[in-house]
């Protein structure tokens, strides 16, 4: 809508400013439904597992999307969730998510779903198509901050030469 762009690659994951709501409209009448992602990447993941588990029927133009592109936009795509009478949040499995899914619902209660059950255990929709599981993240990082907490190195230094 105000023309960043999102730039990932297996050594970078970035945007170049200024960053905005992604809103997918569908052509034709007005769709009751929304889907609401946190990231591009878990877009595609979703449009991947739909045709992955119903590849004769995916029925991809039977909903709207919004990508939030992070969760500072909540507040930007509350206006556009307004008309839908059906809003599924397939936010990330994180702080964030959950504070971002507790907005949405705050703003439009009943109508709101939340569909990070569906991928529990999993970081987030991305993950789980990739089935790269929270546990394994998490225990590095559990591993690297209990480090930080009592002062040893997160990567102890190599010795080199033969030392004393």
């Amino acid at each position: 809508m105000t023309g960043g762009y999102e730039v990932r690659n297996s050594f970078f994951k970035g945007c170049i400013a200024p960053k905005d709501i992604t809103h997918i409209r569908q052509q034709g009448e007005p769709r009751e439904k929304c889907l609401v992602f946190e990231g591009f990447m878990d877009y595609l993941s979703f449009l991947t597992l739909r045709m992955r588990n119903c590849p004769t029927m995916p029925d991809l133009d039977r909903q709207d999307y919004v990508i939030l592109n992070s969760t500072a936009n909540v507040s930007k795509a509350l206006d556009v969730m307004s008309p839908y009478e059906r809003i599924h949040c397939m936010l990330d499995n994180d702080k964030a998510g959950y504070e971002a899914t507790r907005d949405i619902e705050l703003e439009y209660s009943y109508r709101v779903r939340d569909f990070s059950l569906n991928y529990r255990g999993y970081s987030d929709l991305n993950d789980y198509l990739c089935g790269r599981k929270q546990e394994r993240k998490n225990a590095a990082s559990q591993v690297q901050e209990t480090k930080q907490e009592t002062g040893q190195r997160a990567d102890p230094r190599q010795k080199r030469g033969r030392g004393i």
